[in-house]
C-alpha cells in the first residue's frame, strides 16, 4: 500500500476523518489468536483506520487464490458492504494475486499486514535516514504487485506522437521503481558510511554504547527519556519510534555512555523493511550491550522476547550480550529490583519506566556490566593472553 493510504499523524491532530476498515482474523490453530486479533486492532488504529468490523473464522491452510475460503469471503463482503468499510485489512500476508483477487470479490481496497506496517512506518518516520529507508522497502514491496493497477493497459500503440518504445505501462513502471531503488540505495550507503566513522570514533573513546531493543509498545522510548531526558516521542500506540535517536548519559559509576532508542520489533515484521532499516539497525549489532526491553504486563511476553531475538538473529546481532528489563512492573504489581541467576549474574531487571521505580537497579546492572567489559579488555592486553585463555 502506498503512502499515505491512512490518514497521516498531522491529519488526525487536525480532525480528519479515519478510514473506516473491516479487518479479517483467520486461526489457523496458533495458540496465540486472540493476541494476535488484538495486535491488528491496534495496527489498523495506529495507522489512522477506524474498526467498524471484524471477521474471524478457522482454516487449517490458507486458500490458494483467496486465502479465506469462498464462502468466508461471501461473508466478507457483505460485512464490508454493511459497515460501509473502504478497506479490509488481514492479519496475515497475501500474494499479489490472492490481493488482487480479494478486491474483485469484496469491492474494495484490501491491505495485508506487511503493507499495513509499512504504512505506518511512512506516517511516523521524520527524519531523512527513516524516511528514505521506509520508501525504499515500499518500492520493493510494489514491485511485485505492479500489475494490480495496470493489467487494463495494452501495449502501447503506434501513431503519430505515440510512436514509443512499445513497452507496456508495467514495463515502464517498474524501469522507473528500478532507478528510484538504485538512488535510495546509495543514499543509504553514505549514510551507513557516516554512522560507521561515528561508530568507530566513539570505539576509540571507549564510550560503553548501549541499545535499546524490544518488541513495539513495550516501552522503550519511555525508557529512553527517563535515562536522557531528551524528550523522544513516546506513546501508547504500536511503532510511535521509528526513527534511532541516539544520546550521551553521563553516570556516576560509568562515566560517559551513549543509549541509542530504537524502532520496535513485532510479529511478522516485513523483511524488506528489516532489510532497509538495516543501517540504522547497525547500531544494535555493536552495540556493546542490548537493554532488551520487555512489557511485563503483556500475557504473550515470553513469545515477544522471541520474536525480538529472531530479528535480532536476522540482522546478526545474536551474539550481542543482553540485559532484559522487565518494563511496566506497575501495570502488573511487581515490586523494582534486580533477579540474579545462580552464578549470580544478573538475569533481569524488575522497572517502570513511567513512574521511574527500579531505575537505579538499572544504573547498579550497567554499572556491573560495564565493569565486566572493561575486565575482560584488560584480560584481552595481558601479554600471552589468548581467546580462550580466561574461559574456565
Amino acid at each position: 500500500m502506498a503512502a499515505g493510504a491512512f490518514p497521516s499523524r498531522a491529519e488526525r491532530a487536525n480532525g480528519a476523518a479515519s478510514e473506516g476498515a473491516v479487518l479479517v482474523a483467520l486461526d489457523f490453530g496458533r495458540d496465540d489468536h486472540a493476541a494476535s486479533r488484538a495486535e491488528l486492532e491496534a495496527l489498523a488504529t495506529s495507522a489512522g483506520a477506524r474498526v467498524l468490523a471484524v471477521v474471524e473464522g478457522r482454516r487449517s491452510r490458507p486458500d490458494p487464490a483467496l486465502f479465506a475460503g469462498s464462502g468466508k469471503v461471501e461473508e466478507l463482503a457483505r460485512v464490508r458492504a454493511a459497515a460501509g468499510a473502504s478497506v479490509v485489512i488481514f492479519d496475515h500476508e497475501l500474494s499479489p494475486a490472492q490481493q488482487r483477487n480479494l478486491e474483485r470479490a469484496v469491492g474494495c481496497r484490501v491491505v495485508d499486514r506487511t503493507s499495513l506496517i509499512l504504512d505506518i512506518f511512512a506516517q511516523r518516520a521524520s527524519s531523512h535516514e527513516g524516511k528514505v529507508q521506509v520508501e525504499l522497502a515500499q518500492l520493493q514491496h510494489m514491485s511485485t504487485r505492479l500489475v494490480r493497477g495496470w493489467t487494463h493497459l495494452e501495449r502501447q500503440k503506434g501513431g503519430i506522437g505515440l510512436r514509443g518504445p512499445g513497452e507496456t505501462q508495467l514495463e515502464t513502471d517498474r524501469r522507473l521503481i528500478g532507478r528510484r531503488v538504485k538512488v535510495l540505495r546509495a543514499r543509504l550507503a553514505r549514510l551507513e558510511r557516516q554512522r560507521t566513522v561515528q561508530r568507530r570514533a566513539r570505539a576509540r573513546g571507549e564510550v560503553l554504547s548501549l541499545s535499546l531493543v524490544g518488541y513495539t509498545n513495550a516501552g522503550k522510548s519511555t525508557l529512553f527519556n527517563a535515562l536522557t531526558h531528551a524528550g523522544a516521542y513516546a506513546a501508547d500506540r504500536l511503532f510511535a519510534t521509528v526513527d534511532t535517536t541516539t544520546r550521551r548519559l553521563y553516570l556516576p559509576a560509568l562515566g560517559a555512555i551513549t543509549v541509542s532508542d530504537t524502532v520496535g520489533f513485532i510479529r511478522g515484521l516485513p523483511h524488506a523493511l528489516v532489510a532497509a532499516f538495516r543501517a540504522t539497525l547497525e547500531e544494535t549489532v555493536h552495540a556493546d550491550l542490548l537493554l532488551h526491553v520487555v512489557d511485563a504486563s503483556s500475557p504473550t511476553r515470553e513469545r515477544q522476547i522471541d520474536e525480538v531475538n529472531k530479528v535480532l538473529e536476522e540482522i546478526g546481532a545474536q551474539s550481542v550480550p543482553q540485559l532484559l528489563v522487565w518494563n511496566k512492573i506497575d501495570l502488573n504489581g511487581a515490586g523494582p529490583g534486580i533477579d540474579r541467576d545462580d552464578c549470580g549474574s544478573i538475569a533481569r531487571v524488575r522497572l517502570s519506566a513511567r513512574t521511574g521505580a527500579g531505575l537505579d537497579a538499572l544504573r547498579q546492572a550497567l554499572a556491573e556490566a560495564a565493569a565486566s567489559k572493561a575486565e575482560s579488555r584488560r584480560l584481552a592486553t595481558e601479554p600471552g593472553h589468548t581467546k580462550d585463555a580466561h574461559v574456565t
